[in-house]
């Protein structure tokens, strides 16, 4: 019950971050979300660098890789942190 708890709050603060803009949240912010939310969906990031290489795509990739090493559901718990601060500001 725990985990479905977990996510059903996961779920929530993604559907409040989605009403924010990216205009009203700090770039460190967003990459950390990005992170966080990333961790928690398809877990462990692995890098692969395209022919269509772009410094935003290496700071969001490095952003994930850099929170790597948590779990799925450290992740969730980290993205719900970070959505509750801002709300509750």
């Amino acid at each position: 019950m725990a985990d479905k708890d977990l996510d059903i709050r996961f779920a929530e603060a993604v559907e409040i971050a989605m009403t924010m803009t990216q205009a009203s949240l700090p770039q460190d912010v967003q990459l950390r979300l990005y992170a966080f939310y990333k961790q928690a969906t398809f877990g462990t990031a692995v890098y692969n660098q395209s022919e269509n290489f772009d410094l935003r795509d290496a700071f969001k990739t490095n952003a994930w890789m850099q929170i790597s090493h948590i779990s799925v559901d450290e992740a969730k718990e980290n993205y719900i942190e970070i959505i509750n601060s801002l709300t509750s500001k």
